[in-house]
């Protein structure tokens, strides 16, 4: 199926490198600028890699050419492989994040999208150093297993159980399960375009199932659920942005506004009527809001 933004992905410069990040070989997008102005480096929520982050991105190279973003397949997903001696919990992903922006070099903007929001800021609570501002695009602003649908994110819960507590060929199968996925997927959608609906699930079908392994998801799935932002954000010492959907019921506007204070330096964008797929719905008012905050 053709993405309703083929075009500006398409003209959108692009390469791909292989660096071992704690033991990994880890899989890095560049987008943009061979010799840029700013670098972000983007992290990825639970269950994507890099192709959940291209409208954005593609965007963002768009308005703003002397940008280069990074966007590495988080370890256990996509093309980059578990960790070998890291468990994948916020831990785990803070240590590899740090050390892949020290591979990069200079200041950069640490941006995270969902759980991709927990793993940056959790790094850079811990050191800020090397960092100039931070962006989280739908910041997993409260506890997961909160707030409105929670039956539904309980449900989630039992069945990443159940998936863990079977021999592993079957819980392994039913972690990749396309009715799952689609079930997933249509709990979180808000956009009543049609096409736009039929293209964000086959991009579930295509990307949600290529973990690598289950102990790996298990793993990150625990560390997204049993985290989230609001418990790091007094520690980041740098400027961040914080993009949400106004209709996002895993992070719920009124969490968004009550994390607000809790960072020493934030502001906050709320994109109305969007909610937790701000990536897939309105990628470009969701790169309009981070170019206005890098400018």
């Amino acid at each position: 199926m053709a993405t309703p933004y083929g075009d500006i992905v398409a003209r959108t410069p692009v390469d791909a490198v292989t660096v071992t990040v704690r033991g990994t070989p880890t899989r890095v997008w560049r987008y943009g600028a061979a010799e840029p102005r700013t670098v972000v480096l983007f992290l990825h929520g639970f269950r994507g890699d890099h192709h959940g982050l291209e409208p954005i991105v593609a965007h963002l190279v768009d308005a703003d050419p002397g940008l280069r973003v990074l966007v590495p397949d988080l370890p256990g997903f996509g093309a980059t492989p578990p960790l070998p001696d890291d468990a994948h919990d916020v831990a785990g992903y803070t240590a590899w994040t740090r050390e892949l922006a020290g591979t990069v070099g200079g200041d950069l903007v640490l941006a995270g999208h969902s759980f991709g929001s927990i793993v940056a800021t959790a790094t850079l609570a811990a050191d800020a150093a090397g960092f100039t501002s931070l962006v989280l695009v739908n910041p997993i602003a409260s506890n997961a297993l909160a707030g409105p649908r929670a039956v539904t994110r309980h449900v989630a819960a039992a069945y990443h159980r159940l998936a863990g507590m079977l021999p592993e060929p079957a819980g392994d199968l039913l972690l990749r399960n396309r009715v799952i996925s689609r079930i997933s997927g249509l709990a979180l959608l808000t956009t009543s375009d049609r096409a736009l609906r039929r293209w964000i699930h086959a991009e579930h079908d295509r990307y949600f199932s290529t973990f690598a392994s289950r102990t790996s998801l298990l793993e990150a799935f625990a560390a997204s659920v049993g985290h989230d932002v609001a418990e790091y954000a007094p520690e980041v010492k740098v400027p961040t942005l914080l993009v949400a959907g106004e209709r996002d019921d895993l992070a719920p506007a009124a969490a968004q506004r009550a994390l607000l204070p809790r960072f020493p330096d934030a502001r906050l964008v709320l994109l109305p009527g969007t909610g937790h797929l701000a990536h897939y719905e309105q990628p470009a008012e969701v790169a309009a809001a981070i170019a206005a905050g890098l400018s």
